[in-house]
């Protein structure tokens, strides 16, 4: 656990965040169309080696998220996506989970699937090079939900998937995100995500599993997208804090915040609002669209717009990094 420990660490140091470039074959299919790029594997594959090639990335960014697709492809040059993140100083990490499926007798409520068979993959990326993984449970706000089905159901997942990391010498990143749709108000955001939190760390405990090996990866606390409700940076730091402190255990290697559909000015500016209070754990971010959505506007599938797209990756890093340091 020692190996694992470091690694965790590692991945919440100082000055860096993680990339999430874990979308699935159908939602970056989705993207790159909506970008006016034809949905191919080879764009697939050009589009996150554009992302990973970019020059100084590892300045501020410790680890990369990606999906089996991708992690079995390769970079120009021949070297496997895992060997090129690793040959910049970059840890290579896996989504794992099957993603968010129908949870029976809970109607608009799901559960995360993918611990059949989650062992063996797990085997099978470690010896490929992965240095952690990633799983998502799907959480909504709503008329009596998140349910205490639904909590319970999502924490023991968790668990059992993060066990099973330890196991295959992996770091789990475990990632409760209480969704944004809707139109609930900051503090039923507050209420839903301790819930969340308390019923993921009771499940971590049960489990036995070593805290200062696992990263977090939470949703900030942030009024409903629906809500017509705007909270300010501070309000947010100010709520976010307050929730973790009554849910995560002091031994949490460290917390990742999810970007959970915010613009990426925003997701910054409430990043920073949270880096500059005190907290037990290391603070960091773990952004998907609110770093490479500027990146794929730039690139748009161009060869001769590569450049375009890393400056633009390479500008909201720096700006989640200095924000660290608020």
């Amino acid at each position: 656990m020692a190996d694992l420990a470091a690694t965790a660490a590692a991945m919440v140091r100082p000055g860096k965040g993680i990339l999430a470039a874990d979308e699935s074959v159908s939602t970056m299919s989705a993207r790159l169309e909506r970008a006016g790029v034809a949905p191919t594997e080879e764009n697939r594959r050009a589009y996150r080696e554009m992302l990973v090639t970019t020059p100084g990335l590892a300045g501020g960014v410790s680890g990369v998220i990606l999906c089996d697709e991708t992690f079995r492809q390769r970079v120009t040059g021949a070297a496997t996506f895992p060997q090129a993140l690793a040959a910049r100083g970059i840890l290579p990490g896996i989504k794992v989970d099957t993603g968010a499926r129908p949870l029976a007798g809970r109607p608009g409520e799901t559960v995360t699937e993918g611990l059949d068979g989650l062992r063996e993959r797990l085997a099978e990326y470690a010896r490929l090079g992965a240095a952690f993984a990633k799983w998502r449970a799907v959480l909504r706000i709503g008329a009596g939900r998140p349910s205490p089905q639904a909590l319970r159901a999502n924490a023991h997942a968790l668990a059992r998937y993060a066990g099973a990391c330890h196991e295959a010498g992996l770091v789990p990143i475990v990632e409760p995100e209480v969704l944004m749709d809707g139109s609930h108000s900051l503090r039923e955001c507050a209420e839903a995500t301790e819930r969340a939190l308390r019923a993921v760390f009771a499940e971590l405990a049960e489990f036995e599993i070593g805290l200062d090996a696992v990263v977090l990866k939470p949703n900030m606390v942030v009024p409903g997208g629906d809500s017509g409700q705007v909270a300010a940076p501070d309000e947010v730091a100010g709520a976010t804090l307050a929730t973790l402190r009554a849910a995560v255990p002091e031994a949490v290697a460290g917390i990742a915040f999810l970007s959970g559909g915010q613009g990426a000015a925003q997701a910054t500016a409430n990043l920073a609002a949270i880096c500059a209070r005190p907290a037990p754990w290391p603070l960091t971010f773990s952004f998907g669209r609110a770093l490479v959505d500027p990146a794929l506007a730039a690139w748009r599938g161009e060869a001769a717009r590569l450049a375009d797209g890393q400056r633009a990756l390479a500008h909201r890093v720096a700006r989640n990094a200095a924000a660290l340091a608020a």
